[in-house]
């Protein structure tokens, strides 16, 4: 982003399309094909509107026949479209044909990519918004290996041809960004929406791959989305790369369980395997179509004020060393989180958590907002087919176990935390290890970085050995 000065006043100036489609059809080195599928041709609409296209467009096409399509790029297993899949197979096709068909020794020093897109824009009822696979495969130098960005997006314009009109903004700034902002991809994800409003479009998940993104964690890249206000939440498995939560939690029954997890401790664990047994015995759930989500929340990673992202890829460090999917969103409060599950599922929804975070549920200033406050709140988190377990808490000064039993709430909310718990929407965790109670990641997290003894005890196994191995959480102790 340009910043340009005019009198005493900074003002930040964003390139138009036409001004980003025109430096790369003058670039005479960039040179590619374009591939798009269900919203028209509109980003290479672009290039060709903007002249001196003929530099940078080896081809430009569109295979909206199924048959077509299928001919081309081969038939999906599931017979879907809109899928990463099928834009990878679009990248990969496309790209090997313009290997086949130029001559690198006639074409020493060109830059040769594929973009490609596969949409869904909105449908004639308007019931359905709209969303799509868009991704460049692309060369920075002609004997390096290619790079590769896929991201999804999910309309917000209630109007076809507007959302055909952001898509192919989104397409110039992503070939764009791909090769003049490679060097810096939190900047590159935020010019994904130059000339474009964030009220009509959402991109929800993005992977960076190939020789010049070897540094990127694709984690950090799902923050900065959530982060930069892009989307209100995203989702990594254990292997670290970012996962679509529309597609993982598509008519799947799930459990969430939100904390801190810093660093994850055994009553972590040991909430999460219990509450799943009770999960599990419902006689709606079964474990093979059920998701089990470890949330943090925004807030939380901001609890210390600006976030610090070498402390939030020490917690997804640990949580992806568990084999556990790892959700980031900008819910703080539950009724929100579960209004968002519920685009995705009509299956059964469970919310694991310990006492702190039930009273907070019954806390009125967390829905000051809403017209209807903490009855219209509630009334969303349990119109839902929806469960709550419950973590104990011990009381250090009487050694009491604090459950829903004699859990104290605000005397106005007595009657609504009765019905609430009488209706069997609250379960208590009850087979718990009372040995470990006393075990606080706050107080883990002090011990690590005044380097005490014995918080390794308190850990899950193997996670101590991460910790000083990686030196996360600010840990200098050697690993024996």
């Amino acid at each position: 982003m340009a910043i340009t000065l005019k009198g005493d006043q900074k003002i930040n100036t964003v390139p138009t399309t036409k001004t980003k489609a025109l430096k790369i059809n003058l670039n005479a080195h960039i040179y590619g094909t374009f591939a798009e599928i269900g919203a028209g041709q509109e980003t290479v609409r672009n290039f060709f509107r903007a002249g001196g296209a003929s530099g940078t467009i080896a081809k430009a096409m569109s295979a909206y026949d199924k048959d077509f399509s299928d001919a081309i790029y081969g038939i999906e297993k599931d017979n879907r479209y809109v899928t990463e899949p099928r834009l990878k197979k679009m990248l990969k096709h496309e790209m090997d044909l313009i290997e086949e068909r130029l001559d690198r020794q006639k074409h020493p020093d060109k830059l040769f990519f594929s973009y490609a897109n596969t949409v869904a824009t909105i449908n004639f009822t308007k019931k359905f918004k709209g969303h799509g696979w868009v991704g460049i495969r692309f060369q920075l130098d002609p004997l390096e290996d290619y790079n590769e960005i896929v991201l999804h997006l999910r309309f917000k314009e209630t109007d076809a041809r507007q959302q055909q009109e952001t898509l192919g903004i989104l397409g110039v700034n992503l070939i764009y960004g791909a090769y003049y902002l490679n060097d810096n991809p939190k900047e590159l994800l935020k010019s994904f929406y130059d000339n474009i409003d964030k009220d009509r479009l959402e991109i929800d998940m993005i992977n960076f791959s190939g020789p010049r993104f070897m540094y990127v964690d694709n984690r950090l890249m799902s923050l900065q989305l959530v982060k930069n206000g892009m989307t209100n939440a995203v989702m990594f498995g254990p292997d670290g790369n970012n996962m679509l939560p529309a597609q993982v939690l598509y008519k799947k029954n799930i459990l969430a369980l939100r904390g801190s997890y810093r660093p994850v401790t055994k009553v972590n664990m040991d909430m999460f395997e219990r509450s799943k047994q009770l999960f599990f015995s419902e006689n709606k759930v079964d474990p093979d179509k059920t998701k089990i989500l470890f949330e943090i929340t925004l807030s939380n990673l901001r609890a210390e004020g600006e976030i610090n992202e070498r402390d939030f890829l020490d917690r997804a460090e640990l949580l992806c060393s568990l084999g556990l999917n790892v959700m980031i969103t900008n819910y703080q409060e539950y009724f929100k989180l579960v209004e968002y599950f519920s685009e995705f599922t009509k299956e059964r929804m469970g919310l694991a958590m310990g006492v702190y975070n039930l009273i907070q549920i019954f806390d009125e200033k967390y829905y000051r907002d809403l017209s209807g406050g903490i009855l219209e709140a509630f009334g969303k988190l349990f119109y839902r087919d929806l469960k709550v377990y419950m973590y104990p808490y011990k009381d250090e000064e009487t050694g009491e176990f604090i459950t829903s039993e004699n859990l104290k709430v605000h005397p106005r909310m007595k009657e609504l935390y009765k019905f609430f718990k009488n209706n069997g929407r609250l379960i208590d965790i009850k087979d718990f290890n009372h040995d470990i109670l006393h075990i606080f990641s706050r107080k883990v997290l002090k011990m690590i970085k005044n380097g005490e003894e014995g918080w390794e005890k308190m850990l899950p196994k193997g996670v101590s050995e991460i910790i000083k191995e990686k030196r996360l959480f600010g840990c200098t102790k050697k690993l024996k």
